[in-house]
C-alpha cells in the first residue's frame, strides 16, 4: 500500500485482511522519538490489524520529535505547553479522518497506542473525541485534563475500552500521575485496566504480552 500525503508523516504495515476494511492500530511516539519507535512493536502484533504509526509535528534539535514543547525555567520548573498539546489533539483528530478516508480503515474499530507524551495525546483525543476510538492503550503516560475538550465529561462513554500501564520506578513520569488516570475513568464510567510492573520509564515484556492479549480480546 502506497502511503498518502496526508497531515502527519506516517508508516503503514498492511493488514491481513484483503479487499475490506480493517481493524487500525494508531502510534503515537514519546517526546524525542519518531514514528520508527513504536513501530518496532509491529509484527508481534495481531496480524489484522494495519497499523500506523504517526510522527509528533513539531521536529527536535539535533534529531526526533515532540507533540509540544516541553519547558524548563527556574520559577516554573518543567512545565507543558498546553497550547501547542491542544493543537496536537485536534491535528491527530484531523489524521485519523483523513487516514479513514484515504485508507481501507474500518471507522468502527479503530484502537490509539500511545507511549508517554503520545499516551498524553492519546488521552486527550479519546476523552474528547470517544466516537472515533474504540480502544486505547496508554502506556506509561497520564490523563492532561487541561487539554482535554471543553465539556468532555458530557460525552458517551459506552463504546470506549482503555488499558493503561505504567512503571513502579518511573523516573520520568511518576506512577504517583498515572494512578490519577483509573480514578478518573472510573468517574467517568469509561471501562478500564490498569497494570503497573516493576521498570521505569519503559515496557516490560509481561506489560507487552498483558496488552497484546487485551487487545486481541476487542479488535
Amino acid at each position: 500500500m502506497k502511503t498518502q500525503n496526508l497531515s502527519l508523516h506516517h508508516i503503514i504495515k498492511e493488514s491481513s485482511l484483503k479487499d475490506q476494511k480493517a481493524p487500525t492500530l494508531f502510534m503515537f511516539h514519546g517526546y524525542g522519538s519518531d514514528e520508527n519507535d513504536l513501530f518496532s512493536f509491529a509484527n508481534e502484533l495481531p496480524e489484522e490489524l494495519m497499523i500506523i504509526s504517526v510522527r509528533a509535528p513539531y521536529a527536535m534539535e539535533p534529531y526526533g520529535n515532540a507533540w509540544y514543547a516541553i519547558n524548563f525555567d527556574s520559577v516554573q520548573g518543567k512545565f507543558s505547553d498546553n497550547d501547542q498539546a491542544r493543537e496536537s489533539r485536534d491535528k491527530i483528530v484531523k489524521f485519523i479522518k483523513e487516514a479513514i478516508t484515504n485508507y481501507p480503515v474500518d471507522p468502527e474499530n479503530i484502537t490509539l497506542l500511545g507511549f508517554s507524551q503520545g499516551t498524553i495525546l492519546s488521552y486527550a483525543v479519546a476523552l474528547s473525541h470517544p466516537e472515533i476510538v474504540k480502544n486505547l492503550i496508554a502506556l506509561s503516560g497520564y490523563i492532561n485534563l487541561d487539554i482535554l475538550e471543553e465539556g468532555f465529561s458530557k460525552n458517551n462513554f459506552s463504546g470506549l475500552d482503555i488499558y493503561a500501564s505504567h512503571g513502579s520506578q518511573d523516573q520520568v513520569i511518576p506512577a504517583t500521575w498515572a494512578r490519577k488516570a483509573p480514578e478518573k475513568l472510573k468517574e467517568l464510567g469509561i471501562a478500564h485496566k490498569y497494570s503497573e510492573f516493576p521498570v521505569g520509564h519503559g515496557v516490560a515484556p509481561q506489560n507487552f504480552m498483558e496488552l497484546k492479549n487485551w487487545l486481541k480480546k476487542r479488535i
